[in-house]
Parts: C-alpha cells; sequence; structure tokens
C-alpha cells in the first residue's frame, strides 16, 4: 500500500504546462489580490449612481425672552422643510458610465498583469525543463564515459595503454561528476522558483513538471500574429479604455458645470392667544433655489479632461506602436533560433557521436591519441550542451512570443 501511495504521490506532481497555468491562476496571491481590485471598482460602480439624498428640517420659533417666559407656548411657531437636488443633463448616469470605465480599465489591467506573471511562470517551467535535460545529458554522459573507462581499464590490465594514459582519463570523469552535480542544483532552483509563483507547498523531491523539451518549424506568419496582438493585448485594451473613458469625464465635467435647481416644500403651524387673530396660523409653501454659478462653472475640470483625452489618445499610439515592436522582436528571436536548431538536429548531434564513437575506437585500435581522445570528447558534450540550450532558448523566445501576442500563439 506504501508503495502504491508513494507512486501514486509522485504522478500526481508531474505538472503539464496547462495544469501548471490552472494553478497559478487559482492560487497564486498576487492574482488572486488583483481581482479584489475589480471587485472594488464594481463596488465604486453603485457609489457612483446613487441618487441625491433628500434633506429634511424642522424648527421651532417665537419662544419668549421677556415677559412670561415660564409659558413659552402660546405665541410659538414651527416649521417642517422638504428639499431634494435634481440633478440635470444626466450626471447620474455619466458618474455611472465613468466608474463602469475604470472597472473595464481594472480588468484589462489585472488581464495584463495575469499576462507578465505568465511569462514569468512559464520561464521557470522552461528553466525547469532544461534543467531536467541537463540533469538526464549529464548523467548519460557520466554513464557512457564510465563505459568507456570500464574498457580502458581492461586494456591497462592488458598492457595495451600506459598507465599515464588511464590516470589523464580518469581524471576527466571529474568534469563528468561536475556536470551531474551542478544540474542537480539547478533542478532544484528552478522547482523553487516555479513552486514560488505557483504558491504550491508541496515537498521538492515530490514536485515534478513534464513536457516537451524540443522545438517546432509551425511557426504562425507575422502578419496574423500583429493582427492577433493588436485583438488581443490587454494592455492595448486598456489604453482604448482610458480613452473613452476620458471622453466620458469630459462630458461630465461639462455637466457639473450646469447649474441643479433644489425643490424644497415646507409646512408650518404657529400658536396664538385667544384674544389674537393672526391673518393665517397653518400653511403650505413651495421653494426652488438655484445656485447662481457666476464665478464657479468648473473650468479647470472641464480643462483638465479635455487635455487628459489628448493625453490618452498619444498613450494609446504608443501603447500600439509598442505593441507591434513587441511582436516583430519576439517573432525575430524565434526565427533565429529555428535558423541555428535545424541544423544541429539534421546534422550536428549525429555527427558529434559519430566521430566520439570512430576516434574511441581508433584510440582502443592504436590509432588515435590521447589528445584526439579528449578533444573529441569535449567536443561531442559541447555540441549536445549547446543543443539543450537552443532547445531552451527556442522555448524562452516562443513564451517571448506568446506574451508579446498576449495568448498562447506557439503551444
Amino acid at each position: 500500500m506504501l508503495c502504491f501511495v508513494a507512486i501514486t504521490a509522485a504522478a500526481q506532481t508531474a505538472l503539464t504546462w496547462d495544469e501548471v497555468r490552472v494553478r497559478f491562476l487559482s492560487a497564486n496571491p498576487t492574482v488572486r489580490a488583483g481581482q479584489f481590485t475589480i471587485d472594488e471598482a464594481r463596488a465604486d460602480e453603485i457609489t457612483a449612481h446613487l441618487r441625491p439624498n433628500p434633506e429634511g428640517s424642522l424648527s421651532f420659533d417665537q419662544f419668549p425672552i421677556v415677559g412670561d417666559i415660564t409659558n413659552p407656548w402660546p405665541n410659538l411657531a414651527f416649521e417642517g422643510t422638504l428639499s431634494y437636488l435634481v440633478e440635470r443633463r444626466h450626471k447620474r448616469d455619466l458618474r455611472l458610465n465613468s466608474a463602469q470605465g475604470a472597472t473595464s480599465i481594472a480588468v484589462s489591467s489585472q488581464a495584463d498583469t495575469v499576462r507578465t506573471m505568465l511569462f514569468d511562470v512559464r520561464g521557470a517551467f522552461v528553466q525547469t525543463l532544461q534543467a531536467k535535460a541537463f540533469q538526464t545529458l549529464a548523467q548519460q554522459n557520466l554513464q557512457s564515459y564510465d563505459q568507456f573507462l570500464g574498457v580502458s581499464r581492461e586494456q591497462l590490465d592488458a598492457g595495451d595503454i600506459a598507465r599515464i594514459d588511464f590516470d589523464r582519463l580518469q581524471l576527466q570523469r571529474v568534469q563528468y561528476e561536475s556536470d551531474v552535480q551542478t544540474a542537480d542544483v539547478n533542478l532544484r532552483t528552478a522547482k523553487i522558483e516555479l513552486m514560488r509563483l505557483l504558491n504550491d507547498r508541496t515537498p521538492l523531491d515530490q514536485f515534478d513538471v513534464t513536457g516537451v523539451y524540443d522545438f517546432t518549424e509551425s511557426i504562425p506568419a507575422q502578419d496574423s500574429l500583429r493582427q492577433a496582438a493588436l485583438d488581443t493585448r490587454p494592455d492595448l485594451k486598456g489604453a482604448i479604455q482610458a480613452v473613452a473613458k476620458a471622453t466620458i469625464d469630459h462630458r461630465l465635467a461639462i455637466a457639473n458645470g450646469s447649474t441643479d435647481p433644489t425643490l424644497g416644500v415646507n409646512v408650518g403651524n404657529q400658536t396664538t392667544p385667544d384674544n389674537s387673530t393672526p391673518p393665517l396660523s397653518t400653511w403650505f409653501g413651495a421653494g426652488v433655489s438655484i445656485p447662481l454659478r457666476i464665478f464657479d462653472r468648473n473650468q479647470g475640470e472641464k480643462l483638465r479632461t479635455d487635455l487628459d483625452i489628448g493625453r490618452n489618445q498619444q498613450l494609446l499610439e504608443a501603447t500600439r506602436a509598442q505593441v507591434l515592436a513587441d511582436v516583430d522582436s519576439g517573432y525575430a528571436t524565434v526565427m533565429s533560433t529555428v535558423a541555428l536548431l535545424r541544423p544541429y538536429k539534421a546534422t550536428y548531434l549525429d555527427e558529434a557521436t559519430r566521430v566520439l564513437d570512430t576516434v574511441r575506437f581508433s584510440y582502443r585500435s592504436g590509432g588515435a591519441s590521447l589528445v584526439e581522445l579528449i578533444l573529441a570528447q569535449q567536443e561531442y558534450r559541447a555540441v549536445r550542451v549547446t543543443y539543450v540550450n537552443l532547445v531552451a532558448s527556442f522555448l524562452n523566445a516562443v513564451n517571448q512570443l506568446n506574451m508579446a501576442v498576449g495568448r498562447e500563439v506557439v503551444p
């Protein structure tokens, strides 16, 4: 049972890229905190669409201060007033539209934050795959060299090679051992960084990722990538929404410069002594109050919001240019890396293996020197390491291109 549970746990922690992305979106604290910003913006929409509160007042008058002050009631008068501010020129709707624009910008800003953070997550994912590839390569190189050393030891025992040559071969093993240790450390470091981004508390030895560590030549056309970026990039959407919000804010500033009347009604009553006959003891009235906007007509906000429209339009143009530049740069990097990888996969890897096998056979047969053997081994190792690095460069370039477009266009 324990073996079965251990195998099951290990299988569950080997995450694909799609699983890593889902975990990141659901567990990363920065992403979850950004969602609260959107919820706060939606709460501001409620505040922006609220109607003005009516105002009520109640006053008592005619309290005597001379004469018979012990009996204030005979001449007491009271009045109740109810008033309400009437907002003109659609101020309330414009405030709601402005708040909704702010919410849209918050949504786009959150999407852009996720876009840039996904770039970091995929970079850590690629780094982990690269470290695993290096670890596998280092272990294979060490195993292959140990087999070669075993054959060389038999030759030493048979007297076919000198002791000094065998010792030099033995010293070369240190480099392969160092590669294995370095690969182990790099793999643990890459896993730690990826787990930090995922907010994952899984024990390090039980955490693993899996994915295809290779390159593809199926890259979409540059023009389609540029159009996809213009349609998808959240920062570009946010810039467009900022222009729209600035326009609404300017309309709101103009509306706020208009006069809003306050309508009111009042009712009152005045008690009198028995020997007096006032013309009216109970009354009802209505009134309207209109501010005289002689000096303050919201001129400053009208000018500021008008200038803000122009500023956001320029920022939109700058963002659009940056989007296209990002796509072009990412596309050029991907295609350059593919051009470097193509001959390695087609020719160089097989040639390096063939040369090493030939020189090893020649050395065992006495047809090659020790120096030639060491050089062949170093060349083989350099070619394999370069290929692993180039694949990582391709995957990172694809990651950069996907971020430039705003979505995954190359898996």
